[in-house]
């Protein structure tokens, strides 16, 4: 049972500490409070990561990333009446007060609903030749190397399955009958997977053209050589918090140029910056899509995610990015491979 009194932290408290607040309380929001257990203000996941891509340190107090104009609810009042007003207001959690505003409980519409299995589609783009992890790939397809104790792909899918994800595709090109022969329908894992056979290759987005029918709700699509610890549930809700036609997951990345880096002013010196970093967010190979953005693949060729975002963009459709502050690898060279199976046991056990 998911304690509330894990979600409480302090004013004074920064946002590193709001970050270990939502892991240990796995409630997917902070409620920050006073000295006398006051409700101040909430702090959700989505909260943390807009303030991370404004470049906000962690290190900041919490404040500069609380909301105060935050929902609750008086304790005692009929879970219906509660349920309807979260339906109504689009929230996933509800703080419970006293009639002195101190938060007594947490209401989430999971625990109401008892929510367990979720109706998005997950497709897993595994048809890739892996020329860079050459021999290792030779006779077997990238996303079946064993990393820890079992293939890429199934600790993929195993994370999936964990978040209430039941109806999966798997994209296949290379060797895709050893990838089918390994997971086969799903049905010893208690899901369905169905397969996109690639003739050609057809890219990230491409392949998407290959499903049954146009999905009803967002579906995920990842690429199937990423570790990650990342929780699909907050991601998904992060999506439909913010609107988007397409979110993609991203992963800040830092390069130090080894010299020292001179601005001009003309021809005259400006300033020197010995060997400063460089920081961007790069595309981590994550992505949640409406329905609809779907609309934007063109019926032939191939075609990648990155063009279906500019596709997107160009005709002025809202995009999102989510910042990944968990564990996340991609195994693309031999080096990546063997630091994951390094990593395995500390972030997958």
């Amino acid at each position: 049972m998911k304690d509330w009194r894990n979600t409480l932290i302090g004013p004074g408290d920064r946002i590193l500490q709001a970050i270990e607040a939502l892991d240990k309380g796995a409630l997917r929001i902070v409620l920050v409070v006073d000295g006398d257990g006051r409700l101040l203000g909430t702090v959700t996941d989505g909260d943390i990561r807009r303030g991370i891509l404004r470049g906000l340190s962690l290190d900041l107090g919490v404040t500069e990333v609380m909301n105060r104009r935050f929902h609750s609810g008086l304790a005692g009042t009929d879970r219906h009446v509660l349920l309807a007003g979260m339906r109504r207001d689009n929230l996933q959690q509800l703080p419970l007060l006293d009639g002195e505003g101190r938060v007594v409980g947490l209401e989430t519409i999971e625990d109401i609903l008892h929510l367990q299995e979720r109706d998005n589609w997950v497709v897993l783009m595994a048809g890739g030749e892996g020329r860079r992890l050459y021999p290792l790939t030779e006779s077997t397809p990238k996303p079946l190397l064993a990393v820890g104790s079992k293939p890429i792909l199934e600790t993929i899918l195993d994370r999936f399955i964990e978040a209430g994800f039941r109806r999966f595709f798997i994209s296949v090109n290379y060797l895709a009958h050893r990838v089918e022969a390994h997971f086969g329908d799903g049905s010893s894992r208690g899901v369905e997977i169905a397969y996109l056979r690639e003739d050609s290759k057809l890219g990230t987005a491409g392949a998407l053209r290959l499903l049954p029918s146009r999905p009803d709700k967002p579906v995920f699509v990842m690429n199937g050589d990423i570790l990650t610890n990342v929780d699909f549930g907050r991601l998904l809700a992060f999506h439909a918090e913010q609107a988007a036609r397409a979110t993609m997951c991203v992963r800040e990345h830092a390069l130090t140029i080894p010299y020292g880096v001179v601005e001009l002013n003309g021809s005259r010196v400006a300033s020197i910056a010995e060997k400063p970093e460089i920081r961007n967010f790069v595309n981590a190979g994550i992505y949640v899509l409406d329905p609809a953005a779907l609309d934007f693949i063109p019926p032939e060729g191939s075609y990648n995610m990155t063009q279906l975002f500019d596709s997107l963009l160009a005709q002025q459709q809202a995009c999102a990015a989510f910042p990944i502050r968990e564990y996340w690898l991609d195994i693309g060279r031999h080096d990546d491979f063997e630091r994951a199976n390094v990593d395995f046991d500390e972030f997958f056990k």
